[in-house]
């Protein structure tokens, strides 16, 4: 495998019903380290099922994937081992609205990483600091915007030190002010070489961040390329069709 290949996908398969529903239909593909892959397509065509399959959310019907060379779809492999380097950011926050912000974005660093809390708590103040919440670590979720929130989820998968970052619409959930917000903090984890894979409706943001763009369609790939590429000069009718319309 090639040395700076973080991840490989060969021929992943997922169907439902007996499978007359093929969400991922032979889907390959390999994300480099410190790539920004972004994958756009229509509403149903399997770009979430795609970013999911990715750390086993969702298991595959077949297919394999490799991640930083050990192959994660093979029964015997501890998921959870390899799910530490790999954060993930979703449409809804996920936080624990009992615990604090503090200990919402140190839980698993102590927990699963065996950080020890001080170790934790000055790695949690640096992220927010990072981020312009500094002054929330004692907030809880509920005295949050849905903008803050998801900041602190992002930063929360950054306490684990993971090796990339997959971002699931991360925006898709939030009020059209606080979306900047979000992907503000998304071009900076970008610039300072962060491996990621964002699913997301903001073309302006694949436009400016990505340095590849994934099109799906029907539960494969069906164009790739740069941003300059694909919304520049489209090859595929359905692509064109899909930009048209989103435009």
């Amino acid at each position: 495998m090639n040395g700076n290949v973080l991840i490989k996908v060969n021929d992943l398969k997922k169907h439902y019903n007996g499978g007359t529903v093929k969400a991922l239909d032979g889907l390959n593909c390999e994300i480099k380290k410190g790539e920004v892959v972004v994958i756009i397509g229509p509403s149903g065509c399997g770009k979430s099922t795609f970013l999911r399959s990715l750390n086993l959310l969702e298991l595959p019907t077949s297919g394999e994937i490799i991640f930083d060379g050990v192959k994660i779809t093979d029964p015997k492999t501890d998921i959870n081992l390899h799910r530490q380097k790999m954060g993930m950011v979703f449409q809804q926050f996920n936080l624990f609205n009992n615990l604090s912000i503090s200990d919402n974005i140190t839980l698993a660093p102590i927990k699963v990483l065996k950080m020890n809390k001080a170790d934790a708590q000055k790695k949690a103040e640096e992220l927010l600091e990072r981020i312009g919440l500094p002054d929330k670590a004692g907030a809880y979720p509920q005295q949050l915007s849905g903008g803050q929130k998801q900041r602190i989820a992002i930063v929360r998968a950054l306490a684990m030190s993971p090796d990339v970052m997959l971002f699931d619409e991360p925006t898709s959930a939030l009020d059209p002010e606080m979306v900047g917000e979000v992907l503000d903090v998304m071009k900076e984890l970008a610039a300072e070489g962060m491996t990621m894979v964002v699913v997301t409706h903001e073309m302006g943001f694949a436009r400016e961040v990505a340095s590849r763009v994934i099109f799906m369609d029907e539960g494969i790939i069906q164009e790739e390329g740069t941003p300059e590429e694909i919304f520049g000069n489209p090859k595929c009718e359905r692509l064109k069709s899909f930009l048209s319309k989103i435009l």
